[in-house]
């Protein structure tokens, strides 16, 4: 016999719950808070594995965090970034820390990268990612399973991706933050994660308009002009 829900009505129904913070925002607002030469405070963080694992991540490149699961925050310190290797026994735990790629970029203008989960180029749509840095004058290798990135300097450019993936508009948004000039992203991922990292980089003294829309403006800035700020995470649109 068939299980089912029987639902007795007639009742109102109030009440309140609260949101957690969306996993999918503040795993990209970690990974940001490489940019800033100092402590960035984020708020509504969700006790989560991948939090942890992203944590790790930026530990691992020489940043110091500390988490408070009570309060749901974080304060990261990036003021010592003393690695540019993000190594595949961390980001094959979590493929969205592949985001790294773009921060490191854009800080240390070089980056070595572990592909996430080991994947191709191809299978998952990282050479959108791959192309959108070639475009900003990063040179590429892809050696051994992990992407080594590097350049003098970035220079902004019109970047138009070929489907709107979240995370090459978030990659290349990262990475365009200290670029010189303007850089353009067309066909740009439209989510409301899009929005909330664009309005964290603000926050943090960015100049990032048309998150939101198909194309995203990017003016490129000085690393002095970065500063420590706090944010608070939107909430996760799936729990509500």
């Amino acid at each position: 016999m068939a299980e089912k829900f029987k639902i007795q009505g007639g009742e109102t129904l109030k009440g309140e719950v609260s949101v957690g913070g969306a996993k999918n925002a503040v795993l990209k607002h970690l990974a940001a808070t490489i940019l800033v030469n100092g402590k960035t405070k984020i708020y509504n963080v969700p006790h989560l594995t991948d939090v942890d694992i992203m944590l790790n991540v930026l530990s691992d490149l020489g940043a110091k965090y500390t988490y408070d699961k009570e309060e749901k925050s974080v304060v990261v310190d990036a003021s010592n970034i003393t690695s540019i290797t993000a190594k595949y026994e961390l980001v094959s735990k979590m493929r969205a820390s592949f985001i790294i790629l773009g921060a490191l970029m854009s800080r240390c203008k070089e980056a070595i990268v572990a592909l996430p989960g080991g994947c191709a180029i191809g299978e998952r749509r990282v050479d959108f990612h791959i192309k959108g840095l070639e475009a900003l004058g990063a040179k590429i290798k892809i050696e051994n399973g992990y992407v080594h990135a590097k350049a003098s300097k970035l220079v902004g450019a019109d970047i138009y991706l070929d489907i709107p993936s979240v995370g090459a508009t978030e990659n290349l948004m990262l990475a365009a933050v200290l670029a010189e000039g303007s850089t353009r992203i067309q066909n740009a991922a439209q989510e409301p994660e899009i929005i909330d990292l664009a309005n964290f980089l603000n926050t943090i003294g960015a100049d990032v308009s048309g998150a939101g829309t198909s194309e995203i403006l990017i003016n490129g800035v000085k690393a002095e002009n970065l500063h420590s700020a706090e944010y608070t995470t939107i909430p996760d649109r799936i729990e509500a």
